[in-house]
């Protein structure tokens, strides 16, 4: 039986800045990587090896994976959720820019909260949570103010605006799945493979449909970004995060997502050696006030 804890100590404070850290810096690889893989080959490439990854971790220390326990319905319906905000995210690449698409996409922990709590009464937040969940998201948005406030919308960015959001609603319905079924009781392992192992067989058909060409001849640093993307991406980072969802609210556990879009600034920053904004400073410290609050222990 898993321990439920109802705030997020130090130890996971750590963890899960170190996952969100980890995919801003995804955001690089990807960007690096798409212009020579195909995103939806990329992504299918990606999640059948984070599968293979799974099913060897699961085999050397004995966790079972086909074993019925009742989650098979919530499972599926999760690994469904879960490729299609991936889908999302790649096409709404296609009309949209990165930047707009990230704050759409970050309005999953809004979703997380309004819905999970009539689900799970535990995870109800307080006002003053709201209000650090509010302060984080304006935070983020101001970082992205330039490519959201820039030139007027046309359809085509409208429409991969509407699929950045449609992205973020999957994502928080993913999670909302995960902790109100009885996916909740499940192993971490077993969480992470419906997942990974539905996007794998979904993303090959979806990158089928839109005429991508597949191969395996790329470059040595295309291969490197893959590698990392699915080890460290999609099975060592994901695992973690299912594992934490099981232990910790998971309304507390979404603010924290704030912090990746950020971190792929400072990494953009760092090595693509692109500006320090006056925005991104206000944004970083805008986060941590909203992460505090959200995570703030209630007054005894």
């Amino acid at each position: 039986m898993v321990q439920r804890k109802e705030h997020i100590d130090r130890a996971a404070s750590l963890v899960v800045v170190a996952c969100c850290l980890f995919w801003g810096f995804q955001q690089i690889l990807i960007k690096s990587t798409v212009s020579e893989v195909p995103p939806l080959w990329q992504a299918s490439i990606r999640f059948a090896g984070a599968t293979l990854l799974l099913v060897l971790w699961c085999v050397l220390r004995g966790v079972p994976l086909l074993a019925r326990d009742g989650t098979l319905r919530a499972g599926l319906l999760a690994g469904l959720l879960f490729a299609g905000e991936f889908a999302c995210i790649y096409l709404g690449l296609m009309d949209t820019t990165a930047s707009r698409l990230t704050v759409f996409l970050y309005t999953s922990p809004f979703v997380v909260a309004l819905l999970l709590p009539r689900l799970v009464p535990t995870e109800r937040l307080r006002r003053l949570q709201w209000a650090g969940l509010v302060i984080a998201f304006v935070a983020v948005a101001v970082a992205f103010s330039e490519g959201l406030f820039g030139q007027p919308a046309l359809p085509r960015q409208l429409r991969g605006d509407a699929l950045a959001l449609m992205g973020g609603v999957l994502w928080g319905l993913t999670t909302l799945v995960i902790r109100s079924s009885r996916l909740a009781t499940a192993s971490a392992e077993k969480i992470l493979f419906y997942q990974v192992a539905v996007t794998a067989a979904v993303a090959p058909l979806l990158s089928l449909a839109l005429g991508e060409a597949w191969s395996f001849s790329y470059s040595s640093l295309a291969w490197a970004s893959i590698g990392l993307q699915t080890a460290v991406g999609a099975f060592a980072s994901y695992l973690v995060w299912m594992d934490l969802l099981r232990k910790y609210p998971a309304t507390q556990l979404a603010s924290f997502t704030f912090l990746t879009p950020l971190f792929a600034l400072v990494f953009g920053v760092v090595l693509l050696h692109e500006p320090l904004t006056p925005q991104l400073m206000l944004a970083l410290g805008g986060v941590a006030v909203g992460i505090v609050l959200v995570n703030r222990k209630p007054a005894p």
